[in-house]
């Protein structure tokens, strides 16, 4: 058994023994309550929808995970401070008319300190002790619940005059409860990407299901069901048009920009967690077992050759005048070419060929992810056995490689490899930095910004 392993058994001793009793189960009665006093509020101002994802919420609390403690205690907590707010304005309503205000500005401290209670309750070592599943991730866990729900929340209501919440399409007001479900999964995910022992599966099958919701959106799309369309209208779902149709037309740069802005965030892990096509490959290389096959040296030199052309040759249909229709066309064909790519040389070798010797976004992805500051390195403890060769399925990993101390330019930050050294060699890092929470700062990000794709991503 190595020292790593050991130490992995260490720390989940030492998280499933506390040093204190937990907390009794009739304590809850608090901030279970408190939490469902805050959902009676929303309902009587008519927010059914935020109504409901709060007693979801209150429902955590007889969970033992350890981030829905911190999740629930941080909402009790900012409930108070909108008691106060809500108990302000009605005091100053009363004030205006000269009605009396003095048992009402009593009685919204009270809801407010209960609240407060509340959070203290599940903020102490005695809940922690209750709450004590998976408490190495539980911060992280919590933060990308938090993350996921603002940034859904953001998509909710700043785009003016588009309903980009399916739940909201369908009945209006429950975008709320929307999001409330895919912070869970959010959470629940992190702590699955946390797990060395998960992370490798748990990344490819919710990679997969983000994909068959994407596709499973559209098909509904295409069966006439346009709620299921971003804005009614149909656009090829081929990644390369990323970047190649903006440059056909001149304009329409949004998914360019959210596609730079993700890289940045996350570096190349965009095609490893956020490829709506990506996914196809994954799942084709994964059915037949055994190690991964090895492209040729010359391949990831044919997928640049591939970007340059078919970039340049956007460019120059926009210059000649040729037709959307017979622009979709080769469009279209292309991305045919790349699905017959997946089943015939993917399958075959073992290995995401399509990724990492044919698509162009995949090339921008790799270039601008040099921009993010996340690397994949290999320290010294490598002790070149190979674990990892024989897991990269983006031709990223060889022998020459791992003398070299990186992987090569095709990386997507997969973490496959991390996930199978035993000697900790192989390991994110931030600046040159690496440790255990600039790993889990990483997952953070990539498992936010795909649960919120996992919310509004349609075509």
């Amino acid at each position: 058994m190595t020292e790593l392993q050991k130490m992995d058994e260490r720390v989940a001793e030492v998280s499933s023994v506390s040093p204190v009793p937990p907390l009794k189960g009739w304590w809850l009665i608090v901030p279970v309550l408190g939490l469902c006093i805050l959902a009676a509020h929303f309902l009587r101002f008519g927010d059914t929808g935020l109504s409901v994802a709060l007693v979801a919420m209150a429902l955590l609390c007889f969970t033992r995970q350890g981030w829905a403690r911190i999740v629930c205690a941080l909402t009790l907590f900012l409930g108070a401070f909108l008691w106060v707010k809500t108990g302000i304005e009605f005091v100053q309503i009363r004030m205006a008319v000269g009605q009396p205000w003095v048992r009402l500005a009593v009685i919204m401290s009270g809801v407010s300190a209960f609240s407060l209670l509340g959070a203290w309750i599940l903020s102490l070592e005695r809940s922690a002790s209750r709450f004590y599943k998976r408490s190495e991730t539980a911060l992280s866990q919590a933060v990308v619940f938090c993350l996921t729900c603002a940034g859904l929340w953001l998509c909710r209501v700043m785009p003016k005059g588009m309903t980009l919440l399916l739940a909201d399409r369908f009945f209006s007001g429950s975008g709320s409860v929307e999001i409330f479900a895919i912070a869970v999964y959010a959470a629940w995910l992190c702590g699955l990407l946390l797990n060395r022992k998960t992370q490798r599966k748990a990344r490819s099958y919710a990679w997969a299901f983000f994909s068959f919701v994407f596709f499973g959106q559209l098909a509904l799309g295409l069966l006439g069901f346009t709620s299921f369309l971003m804005t009614g209208s149909l656009h090829l779902p081929v990644p390369a048009l990323i970047v190649a149709g903006p440059l056909f037309r001149g304009s329409g740069f949004f998914m360019l920009i959210l596609f730079s802005v993700s890289v940045l965030l996350v570096g190349s892990a965009w095609c490893s967690h956020l490829c709506y096509i990506g996914a196809w490959d994954d799942r084709l290389s994964r059915l037949n077992k055994g190690k991964t096959g090895r492209l040729p040296s010359w391949a990831p030199k044919v997928r640049i050759a591939i970007a340059a052309v078919v970039f340049v040759a956007a460019v120059g249909l926009r210059e000649v005048g040729v037709a959307t229709e017979i622009a979709v066309l080769l469009a279209a064909l292309f991305g045919l070419a790349g699905v017959a790519v997946m089943v015939l040389l993917s399958r075959k070798m073992k290995m995401m060929v399509h990724c990492s010797a044919f698509c162009p976004l995949g090339v921008m992805s790799n270039l601008v992810g040099k921009l993010s500051p996340w690397r994949l390195k290999f320290s010294k403890a490598c002790t070149k056995c190979n674990a990892c060769v024989a897991v990269c399925r983006y031709n990223a990993i060889t022998e020459e490689r791992l003398e070299a101390g990186s992987p090569a330019f095709s990386c997507s930050l997969c973490r496959d490899c991390t996930a199978v050294c035993k000697h900790g060699a192989a390991e994110v890092r931030f600046l040159g930095f690496s440790s255990p929470r600039i790993t889990h700062s990483f997952v953070v990000l990539v498992t936010s910004l795909h649960a919120i794709f996992l919310g509004v991503a349609r075509m």
